[in-house]
C-alpha cells in the first residue's frame, strides 16, 4: 500500500513538472514572438517618420520654379506606394517582407534622385528649411538602419527558440512559425563603380 502511494505521488509530481515546464516554454515563446512584433512596430514607426517628412521636403523644393516636376512626381508616387504596403506582424513571411522592402527601396531611390537634382540649385541647398528637412531625413535613415538591425536580432532569437529542442515540439503544437529577416538588396555585395 505504501509503495503504491509513493509511486502515485512520484507520477503526479512528474506530471506537474511536465505541465509547468510546457507552460513555461509556451510563455517564453509568446514573449519572444511579442518582442519580434513590437520591434516590427518600431521599424514601421521610423519608416512612417520618413514618409511624414517627404511632403514637407517636396513642398520646400516646389518653391523653386525651375525644379524638375517629374522628380517630384516620382517621389510622391514612391511615397504613396511605400505607405500602402502594410504587413501584419504575425505574418512576417519572406515574401511579405520582400514586398515591403521593395516598396521602401523604391522610395529611397526616388529620394536619392531628388537629392542629386537638388545639387543643381544652390539657393535651394542654402535654404534653412530644406537643410533642416534634409538633416531630419538623414537622421531618420540612420534610425531605419538601427531598427532593422534590432528587428533581425529579435527575429533571430525567436527563430532559434522555436527550432531548439524541446521548445520546437511546443512551437509545432501551437503553430509558432519562423519570422523573416531584412536582407541586403541584390547586388549590394558589389561596390559601386565610380568613373570620372
Amino acid at each position: 500500500m505504501k509503495k503504491g502511494i509513493i509511486i502515485l505521488i512520484v507520477v503526479g509530481a512528474m506530471i506537474l513538472i511536465g505541465i509547468f515546464s510546457t507552460v513555461s516554454m509556451y510563455n517564453g515563446l509568446v514573449a519572444s514572438e511579442e518582442g519580434v512584433n513590437g520591434q516590427w512596430a518600431n521599424v514601421e514607426n521610423v519608416y512612417q517618420r520618413r514618409a511624414d517628412l517627404i511632403p514637407n521636403l517636396v513642398n520646400t523644393v516646389k518653391g523653386y520654379a525651375d525644379f524638375e516636376k517629374q522628380t517630384l512626381t516620382d517621389v510622391v508616387e514612391a511615397r504613396a506606394k511605400a505607405t500602402s504596403v502594410n504587413i501584419d506582424p504575425t505574418k512576417l513571411t519572406p515574401e511579405a517582407l520582400k514586398q515591403f522592402t521593395q516598396a521602401q527601396d523604391g522610395l529611397s531611390s526616388a529620394l536619392g534622385r531628388l537629392m542629386v537634382v537638388v545639387e543643381k540649385y544652390p539657393d535651394l541647398k542654402a535654404n534653412q528649411n530644406f537643410m533642416d528637412l534634409q538633416a531630419q531625413l538623414e537622421g531618420t535613415e540612420n534610425r531605419i538602419t538601427v531598427e532593422r538591425r534590432k528587428f533581425n536580432e529579435m527575429a533571430q532569437t525567436y527563430n532559434t527558440g522555436i527550432r531548439r529542442f524541446p521548445k520546437n515540439m511546443i512551437a509545432g503544437m501551437f503553430g509558432f512559425e519562423k519570422k523573416a529577416y531584412f536582407e541586403a538588396q541584390e547586388g549590394a555585395e558589389k561596390a559601386p563603380e565610380v568613373k570620372f
